[in-house]
Formats: structure tokens, C-alpha cells, sequence
């Protein structure tokens, strides 16, 4: 493994387009690694570097990473061991280090495929917003097969993206997402936490603390479905009933209950509205029926589509947020 360097002291000091950090996560992906390491070294912004951060593979990742490491100009490319505590915490680990600094960050999933204008339309609009807001930048995902065969698209929401949604939705996978420093800066203040995943994580901190969330309509990443993958398509009848599934096993409360534990941990850094409306979360989840709803009401909670809308309203009416 390639202790972390400086990346900054490699890459980006002399260009005149902002630097960011591609943070990669890898764990026994070796069948399409290669694929999305080319789909970076293809992006139109060229100011990257990344950061890899590996759980432990047992295949041919690692050996995967060091060729391109080695193709790849000095620095381009660092390798790092992660927690192995599986890929939320590896994500973390890699956003709440302080050691890593560019003007933006990028996650990155190791099977995925980038078009080539990802970076680009994802600074373009992270650049639009003021300098000391925190500021996410995301969107829909098209979805392809172990073949690379385009077989559909997420979701577009149209809604506002805020605290309110966060609380019991995610919108978008953080295969999609860019941020800024003042977004890492947040996440390092609220260190590591344990947490199901990293993307809801960020979109429920950053707008409990005010920050803007972008969602954008058009897709820039190819999200491959395959039967390795540890999040799937959420689109097909099959998946929405996966996920109505979800809320009578328990899978849907346990997850709040965790995020809950780590919004707390973080309280200090929501807004005062922001910090009601969370309290008002908490009680009504064991709460009498009536009281359950007319506190999703007080509260303004609200998912992305009607489809998520009806699976909000039987979690409250069985008990289950």
C-alpha cells in the first residue's frame, strides 16, 4: 500500500481549473475497475486525483490499482488501506480526513462508469453557489447491466430538497455526488459515525445544517446493476416491493433508528428550525396512531414521489418510522 501523500503538493498547484478528489472505495471489484478507472482518465475536467481506499480485496484490485498508479503521472493516484468495516465507514473514512484537501470531492464506486462530463457539470454548478455555503451537488444515475446494457434510469425528483425529505428519504446515490470544502469541512467536524450509508448521511447533515443540494435531471454516471452489488436499481415493480418489504421487517426503523443516533451525535451542528423539526421526529415515532400523523404533518416530512408518499404513511400507521 501508497501511504497518503499531499496531494496537493503533486497535482493542481500550477493549473488554473479547480482540483478534486476523486475518494475511490474498492473491495474485491476487480471484474470493472478498469472500466471506471478509464472513465476518469476521460473526464473533460482534468484537474483530478484519486484517493483508493481498499478493504481488503482478496482478487485482483489491488494489482488493478497499481498499474494504473504506475501509467498514470506521479500522484495522479494514491492507495490507501481502508477500516474494513464495510463501505460506509470506508467512504468516511476518506471524507472526514483532514489530510485530504482540493477545492472539490467526488465519490466514486468501483463499478460504475462516469460519462465524460461528470466533473465538469458538477463543478460548473457547485462553482454557481457562494464560497461559504456548503453545497452538495447529485443526480439520477442510468442504470446498466454486468454487460454494460443500458436497462433504465433512476428516479427524477422534482421536489425541494431539504431536512424534512432527508429524514426519511435518500435521493440519490453517492455514486453521483460532488461537494465542496465547506461540505467537507462539515463532515469532518462531524467525524466518523456508524452509519448504514454514506450518501444519506451527507444529504440528511448537510441540509440539517442549511446547506443547498443540487439533484440533477440529467444522468452522468452508468450505475451497473450486477449481483455483487450492495445497493440496487430502485425503480422496477420488483424493487419497490423489496423496499415496502423493508418496512414490515424492520429494516426501515432499524436504519432511522441509526440515523437518529447520528444526527445526535451532530446536533450541534443543525439549525435551530432544523433541530425542532428533528425532536419533533424522534417523539412522534412513538407516539399514538392519530398523534403519529398529525406530527408528520407538524413536522412537513415528505418523500420524493406519491409512490413514496403511500409507503410513508403505512410505516406511521403500523408503527414503523
Amino acid at each position: 500500500m501508497t501511504d497518503f501523500m499531499d496531494i496537493n503538493s503533486h497535482l493542481g498547484g500550477s493549473s488554473s481549473a479547480p482540483l478534486v478528489a476523486i475518494l475511490l472505495c474498492t473491495f474485491n471489484g476487480a471484474r470493472f475497475l478498469a472500466e471506471q478507472l478509464d472513465s476518469l482518465e476521460a473526464q473533460t475536467h482534468q484537474n483530478w486525483v484519486v484517493i483508493a481506499s481498499d478493504d481488503g480485496s482478496t482478487d485482483q484490485t489491488l494489482e488493478i490499482l497499481q498499474q494504473y498508479q504506475a501509467k498514470w503521472p506521479a500522484g495522479k493516484l494514491t492507495i490507501r488501506s481502508g477500516p474494513q468495516k464495510g463501505f460506509c465507514q470506508n467512504f468516511l473514512s476518506l471524507a472526514c480526513d483532514p489530510n485530504i484537501s482540493a477545492k472539490y470531492y467526488a465519490f466514486c464506486d468501483q463499478d460504475d462508469v462516469w460519462l465524460p462530463r461528470k466533473l465538469e457539470v458538477g463543478i460548473r454548478d457547485l462553482a454557481s453557489c457562494a464560497e461559504g455555503v456548503a453545497r452538495l451537488y447529485c443526480g439520477r444515475t442510468t442504470y446498466i447491466n454486468e454487460s454494460g446494457r443500458v436497462i433504465g434510469e433512476s428516479p427524477r425528483f422534482v421536489h425541494p430538497k431539504g431536512f424534512r425529505n432527508a429524514l426519511v428519504q435518500c435521493i440519490a446515490g453517492g455514486n453521483t455526488m460532488i461537494f465542496n470544502g465547506k461540505t467537507k469541512a462539515l463532515l469532518e467536524r462531524a467525524a466518523l459515525v456508524n452509519l448504514p450509508s454514506h450518501d444519506w448521511w451527507i444529504y440528511q447533515l448537510l441540509t440539517g445544517h442549511g446547506g443547498v443540494v443540487n439533484f440533477d435531471s440529467t444522468p452522468f454516471v452508468k450505475y451497473r446493476q450486477h449481483s455483487s452489488s450492495l445497493v440496487g436499481e430502485n425503480r422496477s415493480l420488483t424493487a419497490k416491493l423489496d423496499r415496502l418489504g423493508m418496512i414490515f421487517d424492520d429494516t426501515f426503523r432499524k436504519v432511522i433508528d441509526q440515523n437518529i443516533q447520528g444526527i445526535e451525535a451532530s446536533a450541534s451542528l443543525l439549525t435551530e428550525e432544523n433541530m425542532e423539526i428533528f425532536n419533533l421526529f424522534k417523539k412522534l415515532r412513538s407516539r399514538r396512531l392519530k398523534d403519529r400523523f398529525r406530527l408528520i404533518q407538524v413536522c412537513g416530512l415528505y418523500r420524493q414521489s406519491w409512490q413514496g408518499t403511500f409507503s410513508l404513511m403505512i410505516a406511521a400507521l403500523f408503527k414503523k418510522i
